[in-house]
């Protein structure tokens, strides 16, 4: 059963659920308190912000795609595959980054690739389309189907906020490995994008004890 996360209401609803089905996750819950849904834009736009600002500090990312947005505005795929690379190069993007957007940008104009779609697949199933892709990893398919298409079962496995959450939160002695989240994550399906919402919002819970702890040592 396919699960979609577009409104706050969407997002309180799968929580709630969990947290009936798992009780490890109430006490989480407590914690945080109601996440607060994300949302990106979707399509090729959206999947372009995110490949701008892999491996970047968020203020780099938001500046290099501010740059890249606001030269092709409207942004469509077919601008990009038709930009010349050293003026990609000259906004910011690194060469490998254009090479991944132009041929998604190809793939989109041939249509052998549909991103919208692939919010009516199986997160699984959509993650390997995504992943299947030159340039896009684990991280940024996973954020893709969450954050832009609202896939209620994206599951960022390779998040390490994630991960560290779900160390603590579960009394894990090591911090799991993508590899490891994967069975981790089975009893929250079909709702594991929701939990990773839960997961989100309990790290930075952590992130701000850690904070007062420093600030009064």
């Amino acid at each position: 059963m396919l699960i979609h996360l577009e409104t706050q209401a969407d997002l309180d609803d799968a929580i709630q659920k969990l947290v009936a089905q798992d009780r490890r996750l109430r006490p989480i819950l407590e914690l945080t308190g109601m996440p607060a849904i994300r949302q990106r834009e979707p399509g090729f736009a959206g999947l372009a912000a995110i490949i701008c600002g892999q491996q970047l500090s968020t203020a780099s990312a938001a500046a290099i795609w501010g740059r890249v947005s606001q030269a092709f505005d409207p942004f469509h795929h077919d601008a990009i595959r038709k930009a010349r690379a050293d003026r990609l190069g000259r906004l910011g993007l690194s060469a490998a980054k254009i090479k991944t957007l132009k041929h998604i940008a190809r793939e989109l104009a041939e249509e052998r690739l549909n991103l919208d779609v692939l919010a009516n697949e199986e997160a699984d199933a959509a993650h390997n389309t995504l992943t299947a892709l030159p340039g896009i990893g684990p991280w940024t398919a996973d954020v893709y189907l969450l954050f832009c298409l609202g896939h209620g079962d994206a599951w960022p496995a390779g998040d390490l906020a994630v991960q560290e959450a779900v160390k603590t939160g579960l009394g894990l002695k090591e911090r799991p490995t993508p590899k490891q989240m994967a069975p981790l994550a089975e009893p929250w399906r079909p709702l594991r994008g929701a939990a990773a919402h839960l997961w989100w919002a309990y790290y930075r819970v952590l992130r701000k004890r850690e904070g007062v702890i420093a600030s009064t040592a």
